[in-house]
């Protein structure tokens, strides 16, 4: 009997990541004219999202280990996965860059890159694989989601929590860090999978 989408776990947690990533929107959707006094004031909300973040981000790594360990890779998977995490890394970077509380640490321009980085190397993947070459994602994009995931987790845990003046300082540099670490690693990946595409294209001229 032929099996379904869902008959194994790592799909149905990607599932889950998508419908945790939609909710995650709504909750952010109550902050998006807030200042940061308003945002500090609704602390519990910002803890949910907060929460939210992690359970998603966290839940990548299972259902990636799930798949391996079971041999339940399926074309669903390869797709889904990376699509979830982009809907909900980029989807909430976006939140944060309009948001006046936290757009310092998001600025607009950053976002735009980081997006424009996605939509290119989106676009070369289906092209080399349309010419039945493989373009596996390389640790330089790994990199650049760890660095995504600290840079949101810390701007919004900055106002899920209660902080002494002094932590809120360090960690207002630290998500800054994080920020511009993002944005480096996003065009330096970028970059990488255009030179790999440009070798990949003249061995096969060749």
């Amino acid at each position: 009997m032929k099996e379904g989408i869902f008959e194994h776990w790592p799909n149905r947690i990607t599932a889950a990541r998508f419908v945790g990533a939609a909710a995650l929107f709504v909750v952010l959707s109550e902050f998006t004219a807030s200042t940061r006094a308003a945002v500090l004031a609704e602390r519990p909300t910002m803890l949910l999202s907060f929460w939210l973040f992690i359970v998603i981000a966290v839940s990548d790594v299972l259902d990636g280990w799930l798949a391996r360990r079971g041999n339940h890779i399926t074309a669903f998977g390869r797709i889904a996965d990376p699509f979830v995490d982009k809907v909900m890394v980029l989807g909430v970077m976006i939140y944060l860059a309009v948001c006046p509380w936290s757009q310092a640490w998001f600025p607009a321009w950053v976002v735009v890159v980081i997006l424009a980085r996605e939509f290119l190397v989106t676009g070369i993947r289906g092209y080399v694989e349309s010419m039945g070459a493989q373009f596996p994602a390389d640790a330089f994009g790994k990199v650049k989601m760890f660095t995504q995931c600290f840079a949101v987790g810390i701007v919004i845990g900055m106002f899920a929590f209660e902080w002494s003046p002094g932590f809120f300082d360090f960690l207002d540099k630290l998500a800054y860090v994080f920020v511009w670490s993002t944005l480096v690693t996003s065009v330096g990946s970028g970059l990488n999978y255009v030179f790999k595409t440009r070798r990949i294209l003249a061995e096969r001229a060749g």
